[in-house]
């Protein structure tokens, strides 16, 4: 019997010579753990990667990039300070009084029904006083005293296009329209009425990017 052989092993488990079996631990468990730790430096890989391409696209300060501006940029919209704006008058508040300065004859009449037709309360109607006639060079001249700077001029420029505006020394509420010589006709009261609708509503402050 070897010195090799442990006491009481005979047999097939005798051990001679310098041949001898050997115990070792399985390789399973570390070829798991391997692949474990393999695949999170992969992942790890990937996110770091993926970081980066939007950190360039970016701008390099981790912000997503908008139409408007960088997000996070953008400041809201300033709070309105002070009383809020006075109502604008609508038409049936508004007197008109209708002055033809053209050679054409019917202007100041027809012109006249028409703003009638659209709500306007229609005052005097006839021929231009002398220091407007023929010397009104737009499509119209709209008159009238300081307060109507505040209110009637917005909504009564809804229905004509580049007319200019006037004040004059009057204390009555009454706003003269002096037909210029470029007049053809009132804007379309389609045209009008959006342009009403959207000086009566005002779209909101956008935020400051």
């Amino acid at each position: 019997m070897s010195m090799l052989t442990p006491p009481g092993m005979g047999g097939k488990y005798r051990i001679t010579g310098d041949v001898y079996p050997r115990m070792r631990r399985p390789h399973r468990r570390r070829r798991i753990v391997l692949g474990a730790a393999a695949a999170v430096l992969v992942l790890g890989a990937a996110g770091w990667g993926t970081f980066q391409l939007v950190d360039v696209f970016s701008g390099g300060d981790g912000k997503t990039t908008t139409a408007a501006g960088r997000r996070g940029d953008c400041k809201p919209a300033p709070k309105p300070t002070g009383q809020p704006a006075a109502a604008l008058p609508k038409p049936a508040q508004i007197t008109v009084n209708v002055y033809n300065a053209t050679p054409r004859s019917g202007l100041a009449k027809s012109t006249a029904d028409e703003l009638k037709k659209r709500g306007f309360v229609i005052g005097k109607v006839g021929n231009a006083p002398a220091a407007y006639d023929k010397k009104v060079p737009g499509t119209g001249l709209w008159l009238g005293a300081p307060g109507a700077s505040k209110g009637a001029f917005s909504v009564l420029g809804t229905q004509l296009k580049g007319a200019t505006t006037k004040v004059d020394a009057r204390t009555t509420a009454d706003v003269d329209l002096i037909i210029g010589t470029a007049f053809k006709a009132l804007d379309p009261k389609a045209a009008a009425d959006a342009a009403l609708i959207a000086l009566n509503k005002p779209k909101p402050v956008p935020a400051r990017c």
